[in-house]
Order: structure tokens, then C-alpha cells, then sequence
């Protein structure tokens, strides 16, 4: 391929990609999730989130609870189980004021539980997806209280 300003019997390079080879890239750069405990710990920060069964195991057992990754996520797990549990007694205490509505109050009512309920399930893959990918995702107020106990 031709290039202005280039002899043509030398092969032409892309200035955009300079050539490195594997010797120049440190040994360093080795990305958290290639670490071999490390995946084993997001794992189990994961496997905390999907109920609050797997979170009290992980507090109680010895190995697991000196870990400080697993237990914040396993603390955030059962204060979040807490917080569904005060927001879904609110929740019933709003649908039963919703309903004595006249004409609109099963449509509020029913569309206030769907906004809760969709709104939940986000923060909940959240939590999962941010677990997995070696992240201490803070909650407003439970991770603070996660962080302290």
C-alpha cells in the first residue's frame, strides 16, 4: 500500500497503534478478577445477595467472616432483608389508604406496588452485579451500618 511521504518497498505501519511487544506490558496489570482467590471471593459476596439464608451462614462461619469483602456484603444482605421487610409493612399500610380511594385508588395502589417492587428488583441486580465485579457498592444508610458491623 502506497503512503505519501513513504518509500514504497517499506511496508507501511498505522501511527494510531504503536508496536509493543510482551516483554514492555508489567507484570502488575493483571486485572482483580484473574487473582485466584479473588473470584472465589465474588462469588460468595454474590451468592449473599440472592437470599439472606447464604448471609447469616457466611457471618457465622470462622473462615468466611474474617473476610472483609464477604462480611460487608453479607451484613448489607440481611440489613437489606430488614429494609424489605419495613418497606413492604409500609407498602400494605399505603395500598390499604390507596384503596379507599374511590375511583382510582386499585389503579395507584397496584401501579405503587409495581414502581416498589421494579425499583427493588434493580437495586437488587445491582447489588449482585456490583458483588460480582469486586465492588463494595455502599447503600445510603445500610452500608454504612454493613461497614460498622
Amino acid at each position: 500500500m502506497w503512503v505519501p511521504s513513504r518509500d514504497a518497498t517499506k511496508p507501511a505501519t498505522s501511527p494510531l497503534a504503536p508496536r509493543t511487544s510482551a516483554a514492555s506490558i508489567p507484570a502488575t496489570s493483571t486485572p482483580a478478577a484473574s487473582i485466584p482467590g479473588r473470584s472465589k471471593d465474588n462469588l460468595l459476596a454474590a451468592l449473599a445477595y440472592i437470599t439472606f439464608i447464604p448471609a447469616i451462614v457466611f457471618v457465622l462461619i470462622e473462615p468466611i467472616k474474617r473476610n472483609r469483602f464477604v462480611r460487608f456484603h453479607s451484613f448489607q444482605s440481611i440489613f437489606l432483608a430488614v429494609a424489605t421487610i419495613l418497606a413492604a409493612v409500609a407498602m400494605r399500610i399505603l395500598y390499604s389508604l390507596l384503596v379507599l380511594i374511590p375511583v382510582l385508588g386499585y389503579l395507584l395502589a397496584w401501579l405503587a406496588s409495581a414502581v416498589a417492587l421494579l425499583g427493588w428488583v434493580i437495586l437488587w441486580l445491582v447489588l449482585l452485579v456490583k458483588a460480582m465485579q469486586g465492588e463494595t457498592f455502599r447503600l445510603p444508610w445500610i452500608g454504612s451500618l454493613a461497614e460498622k458491623a
